[in-house]
């Protein structure tokens, strides 16, 4: 389950493949808002605390839900920074 891969022969694959990069690349950019990419080393996140690499995940669900919420009401969504 390296970088996010799936077991494609257990059948689970992503359900837009090529969302894949965009939400890869928004990770990191997550990651750096929040002070973790320092600790991350040519894509390694062997060296991250499992409580930052949770707050990375975290806020990027966050932030997908105040998007969906905002498509939702009618309203635009823009960037937000939130800590």
């Amino acid at each position: 389950m390296a970088r996010g891969s799936y077991n494609r022969s257990r059948g689970a694959a992503h359900v837009v493949p090529e969302a894949w990069n965009a939400m890869n690349n928004w990770k990191y950019e997550v990651a750096r808002e929040l002070g973790v990419d320092t600790q991350i080393q040519n894509g390694y996140w062997g060296n991250v605390a499992s409580r930052d690499a949770g707050a990375v995940g975290g806020h990027m669900v966050r932030k997908m839900i105040e998007m969906a919420e905002s498509q939702l009401s009618g309203k635009a969504a823009g960037p937000t920074t939130t800590r």
